[in-house]
């Protein structure tokens, strides 16, 4: 009786971590989808039919919202990976949402602002140069030279 109630708990002790696994599963499943739909639109403009064409956009179109959906999931029922601790700004601080283009000053992309473990939010990697910062709840990617945003993620942390 004993080993049948230790091996019941052990199993629902696994059960969560396993169902997480899945779910990131499914997104790096969905990213790969993504990538071959893309593929094959690149192919359909190069051969020029018009129902490829077509056929591999709704694809496409399809491919980017499962992801989106799975990306959803995933943060669903991981919400302790996006909870975060109070945001304290430069001197001055207001927030407001930012967009692609927009440049910061220096004292809002400081090291004490920066994400340095972007492989835990799922997030693509930088590239040279660039940096993810945490900017009230918002996750954006700069340019760490010029301050430039790249790319936001607005409410990204809870």
């Amino acid at each position: 009786m004993r080993k049948i109630i230790v091996a019941a708990l052990t199993a629902t002790m696994l059960v969560p971590a396993v169902a997480s696994a899945q779910s990131y599963g499914e997104v790096r499943d969905g990213r790969r989808e993504v990538r071959e739909s893309q593929r094959d639109l690149d192919r359909a403009y190069r051969r020029g039919d018009r129902g490829d064409i077509r056929e591999a956009r709704r694809e496409l179109r399809e491919d980017r919202q499962e992801l989106r959906e799975d990306w959803r999931d995933y943060r669903r029922s991981n919400p302790q990976a996006f909870r975060r601790g109070g945001y304290q700004g430069p001197r001055g601080y207001a927030y407001r949402p930012v967009q692609p283009g927009y440049r910061f000053q220096p004292g809002y992309y400081g090291q004490r602002y920066w994400i340095n473990d972007w492989q835990r939010y799922r997030l693509a990697r930088p590239y040279a140069g660039q940096r993810y910062i945490r900017y009230g709840n918002d996750a954006v990617l700069i340019d760490a030279r010029s301050g430039r945003v790249i790319r936001s993620y607005n409410r990204f942390f809870f």
